[in-house]
């Protein structure tokens, strides 16, 4: 029997793709806002799509922002976009 993948929706088109395929941005308990790669970090979490169109939508919705209900540190921002921008090539 083939085992259940977890399934996420993403921040940026709302789509529902596997957990493991996407970014984790994660405002820890004591409120920092970092990237989470493995998705174990404690924490409140949202996900989005590795593709920049994705995450254009959720930068131009403060969708990001909203579900994580603080502001998004600039240099987080950056951290995505340069993620993007690798897995895109």
């Amino acid at each position: 029997m083939p085992k259940k993948i977890p399934m996420r929706q993403c921040a940026g088109c709302r789509e529902m793709k596997a957990k493991n395929t996407m970014v984790r941005v994660v405002r820890s308990p004591e409120g920092q806002i970092s990237l989470d790669f493995r998705g174990k970090a404690p924490g409140r979490g949202v996900y989005v799509c590795p593709d920049p169109a994705c995450l254009k939508k959720a930068e131009k919705t403060r969708a990001l922002e909203r579900s994580l209900e603080t502001a998004i540190p600039e240099e987080v921002w950056a951290a995505l976009h340069e993620r993007m921008a690798e897995h895109e090539s």
